[in-house]
């Protein structure tokens, strides 16, 4: 069932209530209203929870929120003011819309998005106005994409066209075309159609030294690929994944990205989860394979067994950690296992091609795949991707099975089943490699059952409901006996449930 409802107004009438009828300090007078609401079953995720504080002109009777404040002096300035006049409130309004999605949402509802946008295109040829206005549009579009509209949509293109020789301009405005295409399949169709995509792919070429603008411009073409949108009948994703690589050069241009900032995890992961959404066919594959792709997947791999790094974008080098310094340490060990996770997820769509499923063996990928998973066995993200990987190199394929079973593969498997017995997908593609690993080699189902792979499918299927079929079907290549259901007998009668 879903939750209520309410508008700002009546949560700050109760704040308000609790202030001046039952004289409760601030920081209380919130508190209550909050819990009052919560307790009625009122969804507050859009609500503000702070106390308004006083207009600028000091009169206590007009209260409201620092958002609106800034809005409304924006809203004034705009057709009275000059630009520089409107600096700090424009700075204000995107640092009040980066606290958080209430704040922006709010605003949004008091039609901050016109305001916006006039101010964006009021200051198209000044640089550093243009700077201002686009990044408080990327901050008010986030998890708002329904506010783009036609004007708006041309505005984004003008300005990347405009503004290319500029990283920083074409930076944010990419990070507004991201925000307003994530689960909007119209924005992205209209954007595409309004020549996006070039811009996108030009701009990291253009760019290929600013590590910061690669990764949001691959970001960017990423999720033009999704099909995120509920309301949406069909979508293009597959479409827009062709038109990346075969009008654009998408492949060559990412790859060439990813081998110029092999220092730089994060840039490398958005690249790696770029190049495996735009794997959709079989000579995508072969391609991506053939540029070099998989050569530098396996460096990954390799280099990731090192002491986690971090890439600083204001020193432009690379700095260790040790783990002494444990906040960093740690902080570079999740960019890391991100990392890994995404190479493990682009090996696994290339490896769709058979041709390339015996490059990634021949390569040593399996060897790598099984340290990198038993590296970060405690990472449930890493043990899904690394049984997946392993899983779609096993499939058709007896030589491969031979490979892996050789280099520890199903041990790992198993033992990231026992560590992560909540994880449902760690479960499910665990289940999937054992299933594909026997299927077609019978000789090992012994070994594979004596180390406790029946239990623990079986565990994995009374656990979790998606593991059902491919665990019972895991159960049955192994020789265990298992109930299958027979759902319909060709008999007169629906299907049994």
């Amino acid at each position: 069932m879903s939750k209520r409802r309410i508008t700002q107004e009546t949560f700050d009438a109760a704040v308000r209530e609790n202030i001046e009828e039952f004289e409760m300090d601030a920081d209380e007078a919130l508190r209550e209203a909050v819990e009052q609401f919560e307790s009625q079953g009122v969804d507050l995720t859009c609500i503000v929870k702070v106390v308004p504080a006083a207009s600028s002109d000091d009169n206590q009777e007009e209260q409201t929120h620092e958002v609106l404040q800034a809005l409304e002096s924006l809203r004034i300035r705009n057709n009275t003011a000059a630009l520089p006049d409107a600096t700090a409130d424009i700075k204000c309004f995107t640092e009040q819309c980066s606290l958080g999605f209430a704040q922006r949402y709010l605003a949004a509802q008091k039609g901050a998005y016109p305001v916006i946008l006039s101010y964006c295109k009021k200051c198209m040829e000044e640089r550093d106005y243009t700077l201002a206005g686009l990044s408080a549009l990327a901050a008010l579009t986030d998890g708002q994409p329904d506010l783009l509209d036609k004007e708006g949509r041309q505005f984004l293109v003008d300005v990347l066209e405009k503004h290319q020789a500029d990283s920083s301009v074409t930076c944010v405005a990419i990070c507004v075309v991201r925000h307003c295409c994530i689960k909007h399949e119209q924005n992205r169709q209209d954007l595409v159609k309004g020549g996006i995509l070039p811009l996108l792919t030009g701009a990291i070429t253009r760019h290929s030294d600013c590590a910061v603008l690669v990764k949001e411009a691959a970001w960017a073409l990423r999720v033009m690929t999704f099909d995120d949108d509920l309301r949406a009948t069909f979508g293009h994703a597959h479409e827009h994944a062709k038109s990346i690589v075969l009008e654009h050069n998408g492949l060559k241009i990412l790859i060439g990205a990813a081998k110029a900032h092999l220092s730089n995890t994060s840039a490398l992961s958005e690249l790696c989860a770029t190049l495996s959404r735009l794997a959709v066919r079989n000579e995508f594959c072969q391609d991506i394979c053939d540029l070099g792709g998989l050569k530098f997947m396996m460096t990954l791999l390799a280099d990731s067994y090192e002491s986690p790094v971090a890439y600083t974008e204001k020193t432009n080098r690379c700095v260790f950690f040790s783990s002494s310094s444990s906040s960093s340490f740690l902080n570079c060990l999740l960019l890391l296992q991100e990392l890994v996770r995404q190479v493990l997820s682009a090996i696994r769509a290339i490896a769709g091609n058979d041709d390339v499923k015996d490059a990634v063996v021949n390569a040593g990928g399996v060897d790598l795949i099984v340290i990198a998973m038993n590296r970060h066995i405690n990472n449930p993200a890493v043990c899904e991707q690394a049984c997946a990987c392993l899983s779609v190199l096993a499939l058709r394929k007896p030589n491969n099975c031979k490979v892996i079973v050789e280099n520890g593969g199903v041990i790992a498997a198993v033992q990231a089943m026992k560590i992560h017995p909540g994880s449902m997908n760690v479960q499910k593609q665990a289940c999937m490699l054992i299933r594909n690993l026997v299927a077609r080699m019978r000789s090992y189902c012994q070994q594979i059952l004596e180390l406790g792979a029946e239990g623990l499918i079986c565990q994995a299927v009374e656990t979790h409901r998606d593991c059902g079929d491919i665990g019972k079907a895991a159960l049955r290549d192994l020789g265990c006996k298992v109930e299958l259901r027979e759902l319909w007998t060709g008999k007169h009668g629906s299907i049994t449930n």
